[in-house]
């Protein structure tokens, strides 16, 4: 084609014709790059979440593997730990529990003297230094027991101290007998440790023997204590 028909080509009617075909034949082309390039970035998205979801994976495996590996290492000297461990804790209970029951035999024996209207100097000193003698000894092995016997053993000592104090507050009144409502104030403190000392403390009791035997008896009878 010479210079002169290509020239008329352009001059025809038909150029807009030419230029839209032309428009449309690029517009073609970026797609078809638009496409692959599209198709090229979600299969690097797939790639990269696989790569994502075997290193989370990868995480977890580890995770677990430290959870486990510390049980598969404890061997005998976690076992070691574990049982010298129970038997200072078995040995600050051994400790605590006689005062505990000497105290409660004493101070029963004072209060019963009270409604007996029996002499009860002796025995209400005796529960004195029966419940002096509790609280000393648990704070001497206070450190070796475990948080919950300690809370209770302290509670059952403390409700013990409270109603051997209103009996003490019963036989004064008795003594007393020109106080004025002598009887009402009598009566008060009567109720008074009768239900700190058939109603609190042997609740207590209860509590503190039941946290012992799960602290002591139940976790040692793997490791030879019972």
């Amino acid at each position: 084609m010479d210079p002169g028909s290509f020239l008329a080509l352009f001059a025809d009617d038909q150029l807009p014709l030419y230029v839209a075909s032309g428009a449309l034949l690029v517009a073609l082309v970026l797609l078809i790059l638009f496409n692959r390039f599209r198709s090229q970035s979600e299969a690097n998205q797939e790639v990269q979440k696989q790569r994502l979801d075997t290193l989370w994976q990868e995480l977890d495996d580890m995770r677990i593997g430290q959870m486990e590996r510390p049980h598969h290492a404890a061997g005998p000297a976690s076992d070691g730990l574990g049982r010298e461990q129970l038997a200072i804790e078995k040995s600050a209970y051994d400790r605590l529990w006689p005062p505990v029951c000497d105290l409660h035999e004493k101070l029963g024996a004072f209060l019963r003297a009270l409604e007996s209207e029996e002499p009860a100097n002796d025995s209400r000193l005796s529960a004195r230094n029966a419940a002096l003698e509790a609280r000393t000894v648990l704070n001497q092995v206070r450190p070796f027991c475990h948080q919950r016997v300690e809370e209770l053993a302290t509670q059952l000592i403390d409700a013990e101290i409270k109603a051997h104090l209103a009996g003490c507050q019963y036989q004064e009144i008795q003594r007393d007998t020109r106080s004025d409502g002598g009887d009402h104030d009598l009566e008060v403190q009567h109720q008074k440790y009768r239900l700190l000392y058939d109603g609190e403390v042997p609740e207590l009791m209860n509590e503190l023997i039941d946290a012992i035997r799960r602290r002591v008896v139940r976790r040692g009878e793997g490791t030879g204590y019972s």
